[in-house]
């Protein structure tokens, strides 16, 4: 992926959306000031673009905690349902070439790519739902294990019944109802 920029108007933007969105959720990461996360956001103006897409795309990107061993801040798609912009999706690009009819116009693999983020693992999806919980009417596609994307399969998650569920599908499915969440790490 080319290094995207964004214009000054543009990241002064994305920024103001990101403090109100973390001013307003503290319980998100406590123990963080915005201050840190802004100057940090500063020095890579290449994660900005992609907080810019998770934004654009209806994720509503927030800091959900610090990695203090690599000293990265780690952003997740926070909306309550699965964003908007990224539904309807079948798992990755060999999944959506395999349909010969009804192709979806995007996979979650190569969107992801595109925007310069990671898809959730199963395990960061679970972590996500203390803050939740998210994906009570959508659900979305999760990291796939090889083991199990080697049979032609693809993981996702939902959030029901107060319990998070992981699933299995087709990766070549796709529903109206079920994009991605991803991470970016700052």
């Amino acid at each position: 992926m080319d290094q995207q920029l964004l214009s000054a108007a543009s990241r002064d933007e994305i920024l103001s959306i990101l403090k109100t969105r973390f001013e307003k959720n503290p319980e998100r990461h406590p123990m963080l000031k915005w201050t840190d996360v802004q100057a940090k956001l500063e020095k890579h103006p290449a994660k900005l673009w992609s907080l810019n897409e998770m934004e654009m795309t209806g994720g509503e990107p927030d800091v959900v905690t610090f990695d203090p061993t690599t000293s990265e801040y780690l952003f997740v798609d926070c909306a309550a349902e699965s964003p908007k912009g990224r539904r309807s999706t079948c798992y990755d690009h060999e999944a959506l070439i395999s349909r010969k009819e009804h192709q979806p116009e995007n996979d979650a693999i190569s969107m992801a790519t595109d925007m310069g983020i990671e898809i959730l693992t199963a395990e960061q999806y679970q972590n996500l739902q203390h803050f939740g919980p998210f994906d009570t009417k959508t659900s979305s596609w999760i990291l796939t294990p090889e083991s199990i994307r080697s049979l032609g399969g693809a993981l996702f998650c939902d959030y029901r019944y107060g319990t998070t569920f992981v699933y299995h599908n087709g990766a070549s499915s796709y529903y109206a109802a079920r994009g991605f969440r991803g991470l970016l790490k700052v």
